[in-house]
């Protein structure tokens, strides 16, 4: 009888394995920046299509247009809907400018069947170029949206968070074990945490490589990529080989020094240009945005949080020729497609290396 029950055991020990393969596959999601800073739009329905074709499950957006979020209704598409940093004043001021924001934007919407998760209250507010614009109101926004959801009833399916941009924490060795929040800001971003580790919602990042590679003559090339560097960084124990696993750990690193292990990490934006720059083409973007789809479809994660599958936004769907071209003429060329949505060059979803080829939007004169 030992041998039956151990084959029943093993049998079902193997079923259990992979449930567990596949729920980690799917958590390996890709999501994509949805940017409307262009004078040649594709039809939202079909930019949705373009999207569900190319199994693009997230995405996020920078404003709540009404166009897009009713074009991503039934789409079964997770949402991500951004607020511009201009309103952050008027949404930190009045509980009811949030009511009505909520009432306009999300609840509508999610009635109506667009599967709206997360709002991203404010774009990049602490970038020190702003001049520290939107200190006062970031944290008061995000908290007066978060009371406006709960008030409709939507405070346990849709969670507020705030993108950053990457500098709001770093390195004073260069190490990502030795990562922490940006002097100038570290109280505040303790404040913006704590709000997020009390509702479960995640830290957004936006990580940029190229811009590594871009302010830096020095930065080694391969560094940037996915494929092995000629000159890693050696932390303790831990090899670096990319700058984006070293960046997103970094964060992680800031987060465990601080009290705050568990806050989900997503990227919400990360890609490479395809003109602009000596380092802006299309074979560089290629071998980047493939490798980090390789990297997330492996679920490896980072040396900091292994097993946790890096979540991430590519950026873009398409080049935006109306965007500032502040830092560099690149900005206007992040886009995967092109205006007419054919794709600029292979990459897989999937990340079997490129094996697989993005699709063409249809129907599209």
């Amino acid at each position: 009888m030992a041998r039956p029950v151990a084959g029943v055991l093993a049998k079902a020990a193997a079923v259990v394995l992979l449930l567990v393969l596949c729920m980690a596959r799917r958590s390996s999601s890709v999501g994509i920046n949805w940017g409307t800073q262009l004078s040649h739009p594709l039809p939202t329905s079909k930019a949705v299509r373009l999207l569900k074709d190319n199994g693009f499950d997230k995405v996020k957006l920078f404003d709540a247009e009404d166009g897009i979020l009713g074009a991503l209704k039934g789409s079964g598409i997770q949402v991500m809907v951004g607020i511009p940093n201009d309103m952050l004043a008027d949404l930190a001021g009045s509980a009811k400018a949030a009511e009505q924001w909520v009432k306009a934007n999300v609840s509508g919407h999610v009635n109506d069947g667009v599967d709206i998760r997360f709002v991203a209250v404010g774009n990049e507010p602490f970038l020190k170029t702003f001049n520290g614009t939107y200190l006062n109101t970031t944290l008061p926004a995000m908290q007066s949206v978060q009371a406006a959801l709960a008030k409709a009833g939507l405070g346990g399916k849709v969670k507020v968070t705030v993108a950053l941009n990457a500098d709001v924490y770093q390195s004073s060795s260069g190490l990502p074990s030795d990562g922490d929040f940006r002097d100038d800001i570290r109280g505040l971003m303790l404040d913006i945490v704590r709000f997020l580790a009390s509702s479960g919602a995640p830290f957004v990042a936006n990580v940029y490589p190229f811009i590594s590679l871009y302010l830096d003559p020095h930065f080694p090339l391969d560094y940037a990529f996915f494929q092995g560097s000629s000159t890693p960084v050696v932390d303790g124990g831990v090899m670096y080989e990319n700058t984006f696993d070293a960046n997103h750990d970094t964060l992680v690193a800031a987060l465990r020094r601080n009290g705050f292990p568990d806050v989900p990490v997503v990227i919400g934006e990360v890609g490479w240009p395809t003109d602009g720059d000596e380092h802006a083409n299309p074979e560089y973007a290629q071998r980047f945005n493939q490798g980090l789809m390789d990297h997330i479809a492996s679920g490896k994660g980072t040396p900091l949080r292994p097993g946790i599958p890096v979540d991430a936004y590519l950026f873009s769907l398409v080049d935006e020729d109306q965007k500032s071209i502040q830092p560099g003429n690149f900005e206007r060329h992040w886009g995967v497609f092109y205006y007419d949505g054919q794709p600029k060059y292979p990459l897989s979803l999937r990340g079997d290396g490129g094996a697989g080829t993005l699709v063409p939007a249809k129907g599209v004169e």
